[in-house]
This record gives structure tokens, C-alpha cells and sequence, in this order.
């Protein structure tokens, strides 16, 4: 290089930008330029600015600077202020030899000698001696290269000063983020956790820029780094315009231009799919022209709701104009438009955060104006209740009027009713009676009729027996009369056999034997009845007791055996069963309804001939005996079997019943805490099902 071409380092007390004073060219065959030709290269073009900023997608940039020393110090640092470049070598020409150093977000941060986030290189020169220093960098999105050089202590000094302002920028966000979580917890508005993860989002884009994250929280990952760059953006971009939506309530106020939100939200969502497959240049650039549009799409959105006169609209519209007009000076000056200086470096940061701090200043607003919406609820609802006092109060006054008249007339008709009850209490009793009443003239007419006949048998034998018996004595006598004669034994036998065989002995005794079996079998057959009908009646009906079902069952048959005629046929499919708890007497009335009602149907159906079957079935499961009754008469149409149960409804003709039996039995069996059910076809037959618990546990 010749002398002119040199930069001259002199004793300066700030560091010196040497970005005018680079060479530089793009490698776009990514293979042209190499550290050994690079010096014999013509095409370098030189930069006329204090900080080149070129846009060279994937191919890697080539700077090239020459130093001359007049300061009186040797040993300088050189600061390239971007932390998210991806790759940038550093070569030194020493002793003819070219040294080199490589850094980047693609490499571990814990590999850099300097721990923070700028590149800081080291480089030596005597005074009066110069030095070469060439750099080779990569990055995917738009490569900013503000290069300085300077003594140690005067670059770490330009870094504190940074750091001191960024340390504000922190705890500025931390103050807010906190600030606006506790006051989620305290009013419980979503708002306010949209807001929250919005500022963090926000917090972490920013220090992204500057390196932060990748220091502290994943130095060892270079992956993490690399797609954190990326993404957070994104969930910016995303967190931000959730929160418009829910802040300004978009969704109500403009439901048609919010619809656009969607088609940005699924923007986004293609730049993070991107990251992960390795398009990263692609995915920045997307993510860029989306974050315009949804800056424009929120500005329009705040303006329109502005216009409704939702006054929280007018904070939100000043803040993000802030934090707008930031964007779009940081966005210039990243791609040359204007120039890139301090502010423009911190022009994010401090926008960011006015956006904050005006942002909850409107969501506090939008607490006081809940308040007093809410006060002014109040005061109408207190107006109001008032109001309705007021108008209460009258009609008090006029409903005593009418409530005086009403009660005189109530208390007229009560008197007219209790009346009405006390009568239709009598004549349900009266009719209740004469249910039981009916039910006890058709148990006196089988019990009349069953004993009927065995005690006929045993009259119509006790005549006959008693002749019997009176020649049995007279025969006797004479035997008595010849034994004691004083003929011999031998005259004695023969006489005594000529008497037998004259009143026929034999037969005589075989008559008595069979008068006497009649008469036991009759007098059975009367004890058999009377113990059936003791079963039936069971005299502590009153009272909860364990009973055998089956022989309730075939005691109520004994009572209507006389019904049967002899043309109908009873089958009983009895089960083991166990002792139930019951009322027997009671639980016999009901066995006694049904089969008094199968009779009554079959009847109807053969009409006095033969045919006729009813089938009791008994059996047991669990804590549930249940009792069937079948029978082929004539069944039942539907719309009767929903009105059986109900009182006094019946489909026999008047004067052959009162229509209280089923709804008797019925009440009967909801006492037990049991079931009766109906199954019915008409011409076919009937079956009722009755079920009831083995053990009552609520008696």
C-alpha cells in the first residue's frame, strides 16, 4: 500500500470509526477471493461510509484497511459493534504471515477471548510501523459493519457506556413487565397478561440485537442463537398484535378488517417454519416485509377504533406512532437509506420503551375508565332501586287494599273447601271400605265354597258310620252272650262264626274303615282351608315381618279355586325363595287382585269354556323378589294400560267393580318399595310383574 492508503492512528481519547477507510468486495462466486490474492486484487472498491452496510445475502463480504501508528501506543483493540453477525475472521499480516482469528453467532460465545457480545480484536503496531488488517464475514440478513479502532481503556469505556444505557433499557422493561403482571393479579384483566408477554417478546428482540441472550443464558449453543434472532421477532410481531386485538377489541369494534390479523398471524407462522428448515436468509426477509404490514395493519386498526370514540384507541395510537416511527428509522438506517449513527443504533431500544411506558398509561387509563363506568352503574342502579322503592312503596299500599279483599274471600272459599275435603275424604273412605268390602264377600264365597264341600263329605258319612256302629255294638253283644254260655268252646266258635257271617263282618268292617277315611280326609281338607285362609288374612298385617311369598301365593289360590270352574288352569313356576320382608296380609290383597283380575279376563275371553292358563312365576336375584302374573284372556289396548293404576278407573260394567283394586295394589307395592308393571296385547293376554326388595331398608 502506498503511504496515502494508510490510516493514521494518533493519541485520540475516543475511538476512531475507520468504515470510510475500508476496502471492500463481495465474493459472489463464494470461492473468488482468498487471504493470498486478496492483496493482488484490483476490483476492491472503497466504502464512503463511517459504517458499510451491505445487503449481500449468503456470500461472504471482504474488508480490507492498512494502520499507521504516530500515537505513543502499541497496543490498540478493534471493535466491530454488530453481535449478530454469523461468521467474521479477522486476519493480521505478521512477520509477512497472515494471523487469524474467527467469531460469530456460529460459534460458541465461551471461544471469544473478550467476554462480550461486540468482536473485539486484538492488533500491535510499534509507533511509526503500520499494519494490515483484512476481515471476512457472513451473515443472513443485512451485514452492518461499524468498525472502530482504539486503546484498550478507550474501547472498553465506549462498551460501558453502552452497557449503562442498555442496563437502563433492562430495568426499564423489567419495572413495566413487573408493574403490569402485578396488576393482572390484582384486577384479573386479560389485557394486562396479553401486555405482559408482549414486553417480554419485545424485552427479548432487543437485547437479542445486542447479544445479551447468547452471553448469558446459551453460550455453548451457537443453534439456539442463531434461530433465536429470528424467532424472537416473530413472537413479537405475534404478541403485539394480540394485544391490540385484546386491548382495543377489535374483534367488536372493526370484526371485518380484523379478519386481516389472520392472514398475518399465518405469515409468521411460515417465517418460523422456515428457521427450522434451514432458510434462514429467507425467513428474515419474510419476516421483515410481514412485520411492515402488521405495523400498517395496527395503525389502521387503532385509527378506525380511534374514530368510534373508544378513547383507549387514542393511547394505543400515540404509543405504537412512537414506536413506529422508531421501526422505521432503525429500517432506514439498516439498509443505508439514512445514516447510521448513535441514534439511529439506539433508536430501537429507546422507542421500545416510550412504547411501554405510554402502553401501560393506557391500560391504567383503561382501568379508570372501568371505574367510572362502573360508578356510573352504580349511580343508575342506585337511581333506579330508588326508583323501584318508590313505586313499590305504592303498590304496597294499594296491594294491602286488595290483599285485605282477597283474604276475606280466600278465607270464605277455605272454609267452602275444607268442607269439600272432609266430604271427599268420607267417600274415598267409604269407597276404600267398599273395596275391602267386595274383596271380603269374594274371600267369604271361597272360603263358603271350599269347606262346602269337605264338610259334606264328612255329614254324609257320619249317618252311615253311625249304623255302622250300631250294628258293630249289637254284634257284640252277642258274641258277648255266647262267650259266656256254658256250651263248649267248639259250639261257641261255630255260633259265633254263624252271627258273623249273618251280619257280614267283612264288609262291615271294610264300610267303617272307608266312612272313617272319608271323614279324615274331609276334616284335612277343612283344616287345610282354614290354615290357608289364616295365611291370607295374617292378623298382623300391620306389621313388617318376613314371610314365604309362595305360600302367600298358594294361599290366595285356595281363596279363588271356586272362580276356577275347573276350565281354568293354574301353573306355578315357584323359585327357591327367601323369607321377605313384607306386610303379608297386605301383599296377599295384592296376589289376591291379580289373579282375581286374570280370572275375570279369561272368563271374558272363553266366556265359560275351557282354555283358559294363568301362569305365576316366582324368582329371586340379588335383593329383588319379583312375582309374574300371566294370563291368556283378553288383554289390553295401550291407552288403558297408561290409566290403570289411576283410582277409580275400570273396564268392568257397572256394579262389578270400583276401580280401586290396582290402584290399591299399587300404593300396596310403592310401600314396599317395590315395582308393578303391565305388559299387554290385545286378544293375547296380560302379564303384570311385580318386584320387591328381599330386605326393607327404609321401612
Amino acid at each position: 500500500m502506498s503511504g496515502s492508503n494508510y490510516v493514521p492512528i494518533n493519541n485520540h481519547s475516543t475511538p476512531m470509526s475507520i468504515g470510510s477507510h475500508l476496502q471492500y468486495i463481495i465474493d459472489t462466486t463464494n470461492n473468488f477471493v482468498t487471504i493470498q490474492n486478496i492483496g493482488s486484487l484490483t476490483n476492491l472498491s472503497q466504502s464512503d461510509r463511517d459504517i458499510p452496510n451491505y445487503n449481500a445475502g449468503t456470500n461472504p463480504i471482504w474488508y480490507k484497511c492498512a494502520f499507521i501508528n504516530y500515537s505513543d501506543d502499541e497496543q490498540f483493540l478493534i471493535n466491530v459493534a454488530n453481535p449478530s453477525l454469523d461468521n467474521i475472521t479477522f486476519y493480521n499480516l505478521s512477520n509477512n504471515k497472515w494471523d487469524s482469528i474467527q467469531y460469530g453467532n456460529n460459534s460458541p460465545f465461551n471461544n471469544r477471548k473478550y467476554a462480550e457480545p461486540n468482536f473485539l480484536f486484538d492488533i500491535k503496531i510499534a509507533k511509526y510501523d503500520t499494519a494490515q488488517i483484512v476481515f471476512k464475514l457472513t451473515s443472513s440478513d443485512i451485514s452492518r459493519f461499524p468498525l472502530s479502532i482504539g486503546k484498550p481503556e478507550v474501547i472498553f469505556n465506549q462498551i460501558k457506556q453502552k452497557d449503562t444505557v442498555l442496563n437502563i433499557y433492562i430495568g426499564l422493561m423489567l419495572v413495566m413487565l413487573f408493574y403490569n403482571l402485578f396488576i393482572y393479579f390484582t384486577v384479573k384483566d386479560n389485557s394486562y397478561l396479553y401486555y405482559v408477554s408482549y414486553i417480554i417478546t419485545v424485552l427479548l428482540t432487543q437485547i437479542g440485537v445486542f447479544g445479551i441472550p447468547f452471553q448469558y443464558l446459551w453460550p455453548n449453543s451457537p443453534w439456539i442463537e442463531e434461530r433465536s434472532l429470528l424467532i424472537f421477532p416473530v413472537l413479537s410481531g405475534v404478541t403485539g398484535m394480540a394485544f391490540m386485538q385484546q386491548f382495543l377489541r377489535s374483534k367488536d369494534f372493526i370484526p371485518k378488517f380484523n379478519k386481516i390479523a389472520t392472514v398475518l398471524y399465518f405469515v409468521y407462522a411460515i417465517a418460523i417454519a422456515l428457521v427450522f428448515v434451514g432458510q434462514g436468509s429467507v425467513s428474515f426477509k419474510l419476516t421483515q416485509l410481514n412485520a411492515s404490514l402488521v405495523s400498517i395493519f395496527m395503525l389502521i386498526s387503532a385509527i378506525k377504533i380511534q374514530r368510534k370514540g373508544y378513547r383507549p384507541a387514542t393511547f394505543f395510537l400515540i404509543a405504537w406512532s412512537i414506536f413506529l416511527c422508531g421501526i422505521i428509522l432503525f429500517v432506514l438506517s439498516d439498509t443505508g437509506v439514512i445514516e447510521y449513527n448513535t441514534f439511529t443504533f439506539y433508536i430501537m431500544p429507546v422507542g421500545s420503551a416510550l412504547e411501554v411506558v405510554l402502553l401501560s398509561f393506557a391500560l391504567a387509563d383503561k382501568i379508570n375508565t372501568y371505574r367510572e363506568e362502573t360508578a356510573a352503574a352504580q349511580l343508575e342502579s342506585l337511581n333506579q332501586a330508588k326508583e323501584n322503592e318508590r313505586i313499590i312503596t305504592q303498590q304496597n299500599l294499594v296491594l294491602e287494599g286488595k290483599v285485605s279483599e282477597r283474604t276475606h274471600e280466600l278465607n270464605q272459599s277455605n272454609q267452602e273447601l275444607s268442607k269439600t275435603l272432609f266430604a271427599l275424604k268420607e267417600t274415598q273412605t267409604q269407597l276404600v271400605e267398599s273395596e275391602k268390602m267386595a274383596s271380603l264377600g269374594q274371600l267369604t264365597a271361597g272360603i263358603a265354597h271350599e269347606i262346602n264341600n269337605p264338610i259334606n263329605f264328612v255329614t254324609s258319612n257320619v249317618k252311615p258310620l253311625r249304623r255302622d256302629v250300631d250294628i258293630l255294638l249289637d254284634l257284640m253283644t252277642k258274641i258277648e252272650t255266647i262267650a259266656t254260655s256254658d256250651i263248649s268252646t267248639e259250639d261257641k266258635q261255630k255260633q259265633i262264626k254263624a252271627i258273623k257271617t249273618e251280619y257280614d263282618f267283612d264288609y262291615l268292617t271294610e264300610e267303617v274303615e272307608f266312612l272313617l277315611r272319608g271323614i279324615n280326609e274331609g276334616s284335612t281338607r277343612t283344616a287345610e282351608i282354614v290354615k290357608g285362609l289364616r295365611i291370607f288374612s295374617r292378623v298382623d298385617e300391620d306389621d313388617l315381618k318376613k314371610a314365604d311369598v309362595n305360600e302367600g301365593l298358594d294361599s290366595t289360590i285356595i281363596i279363588v279355586n271356586n272362580q276356577l270352574n275347573g276350565k281354568i288352569k293354574i301353573t306355578r313356576n315357584y323359585a327357591n325363595l327367601p323369607l321377605a320382608e313384607c306386610y303379608p296380609g297386605k301383599l296377599n290383597q295384592v296376589f289376591l287382585n291379580m289373579i282375581s283380575n286374570a280370572i275375570y279376563a279369561i272368563h271374558k275371553k272363553f266366556e265359560g269354556e275351557s282354555g283358559g292358563e294363568i301362569i305365576i312365576t316366582t324368582q329371586a336375584s340379588e335383593n329383588i323378589v319379583s312375582i309374574t302374573f300371566a294370563d291368556n284372556g283378553i288383554g289390553m289396548s295401550e291407552a288403558t294400560q297408561h290409566k290403570l293404576f289411576e283410582p277409580f278407573f275400570t273396564t268392568k260394567p257397572v256394579g262389578e267393580g270400583t276401580g280401586l283394586g290396582l290402584s290399591i295394589s299399587y300404593n300396596t307395592i310403592k310401600k314396599h318399595h317395590g315395582t308393578i308393571s303391565v305388559k299387554s296385547e290385545s286378544d293375547k293376554g296380560t302379564e303384570f310383574k311385580i318386584e320387591i326388595p328381599i330386605i326393607q331398608i327404609n321401612p
